[in-house]
This record gives structure tokens, sequence and C-alpha cells, in this order.
């Protein structure tokens, strides 16, 4: 038996990236997948009809996780294409560096925006349908930036920051409905972004990365399997750092 067999995921930002990995290793646990992507619609598409095979439906939708309204909206044909929702992760984000001293309004409302209300916006409009479930697990993307700072990432860190207490209350809030809700903090993780830095770059990041290599996507999707799975039905209110022990 798989880990999440008969159990239907929501994940925003499926489309590439960490998100991608998470919607593979879930729909390889069994479960039937709903993700989301803005522009890359072909990709995306591509993406679910290779997994869906072998009883396990994967859907893409086309998505706004910054949009209460849209939010909305893509909860309602979630539902009425799977009809619940066991699992909602919680990836959709951007980034917008540059030092404080040119910080525009737009890129920190942008990043907040995205990285922060979606997870507000999402949580909302499916909270009441997983309580009529009798349960359900939510996680939230956030990143170790969140908890050390960065340099030229006032509003990434910000936004990544406010993700722990959003995910501590609603735990709290939401426990005795059997609803749990947890965070995963990511480190240096192997992306499009971090394949554009230049060695010397990179070999700063090693250096203080005890385990010297960067992380990949599928060991984050790996604790999100975990997180999603029955395997952590006694684990709420957490944040779980996937980092190589650059934060301890």
């Amino acid at each position: 038996m798989k880990l999440l067999d008969g159990k239907v995921a929501l994940v925003t930002g499926g489309s590439r990236g960490i998100g991608a990995a998470i919607v593979k290793r879930f729909a390889e646990q069994g479960a039937n997948v709903a993700f989301t992507y803005r522009s890359s619609a072909e990709q995306a598409n591509a993406l679910a009809e290779s997994l869906s095979t072998d009883g396990v439906t994967v859907k893409a939708y086309q998505s706004d996780a910054s949009s209460f309204e849209a939010s909305e909206q893509l909860v309602k044909e979630v539902l009425a294409d799977f009809s619940k929702v066991d699992i909602l992760v919680n990836n959709a984000g951007i980034t917008r560096d540059t030092l404080m001293l040119r910080m525009t309004e737009q890129q920190w409302d942008d990043v907040i925006q995205t990285n922060l209300k979606s997870i507000f916006n999402l949580t909302k409009h499916l909270v009441r349908p997983m309580m009529k479930n009798r349960g359900g697990s939510i996680i939230n993307m956030s990143s170790i930036v969140g908890m050390t700072g960065n340099a030229g990432q006032a509003n990434y860190a910000a936004s990544k920051a406010g993700i722990f207490g959003f995910t501590k209350s609603i735990a709290k809030e939401m426990g005795s409905r059997n609803i749990r809700c947890n965070a995963i903090a990511p480190g240096f993780i192997e992306t499009d972004m971090t394949d554009a830095l230049d060695d010397k770059t990179k070999e700063s990041y090693l250096n203080n990365i005890p385990l010297k290599r960067l992380g990949r996507a599928e060991e984050v999707a790996d604790v999100c399997v975990f997180l999603g799975s029955d395997l952590s039905n006694y684990v709420s209110g957490q944040t779980i750092s996937v980092c190589g022990a650059l934060n301890t």
C-alpha cells in the first residue's frame, strides 16, 4: 500500500521546481493531485498527462494563488472534479530581490501578496471543506531565510517568516477538527535559480552547509509526503527545516 492511497492533494505552484517534485512524489505515492500554474500551460499539462496513470488522476489548473477570488474559484473547481481535498500544499512563491535602499513598494507588495496572502487565500477556502471531511493536512512552504534573514531579501524573508506564525495559529485553531498544519523551511535547493548562480557563489553556499551539497527538490517533496500521510497524524504546528544542517 502506498502512503497516500485514497487521498486528494492540491498543490499551488506545481508546474516546476519544488512544486513539480511534490506533485510527482504525491502521484507516485497514490494520491490524486490537482496543481496550479500561472502561465506555463504546455509544461503544466504535459506534467499532468505524464503522471495520470495506474489509477492516479493528476490535473493542472491555471490560477493565481495571490487572488482571493481566483483561489475561491479554484477550490470550487477542484472539489467538483475530485469531491474532496485531504492535503493542501501552499507552495506558490516568488522573489523580487534587491537591497532595501532600492526596493520599491511594488516589489514589497508583490512578494507579500504571492508568498503570504496566497496561503491565507487557499487555507481560508479549504478549511470548511476539510472540516466537513473530518480532517486534513495543510503544508506551508516557507524558507530558512524566514528564520535567518538575508541581505537583499527583506521582502522575501518577511513573507516567509509570517508563514511560521500563520502555521502555528491554524494548527491551534483547527486541531480539534482533526486538521493539521505544518511548515517546511527549505535551505539551498537545486532549482533553476541556483543553476544560474556562478561557481564562486555556489562554493560560498556549500562552505556553510555541513552536508556539503545543495538539497534536491525531491528531498523537500519527501517531507511533504510524510506530512501529508498518516505517518504524521500527531505532528502539527511544526516547522521542519530541509537544509543539510545549515540552520541548526
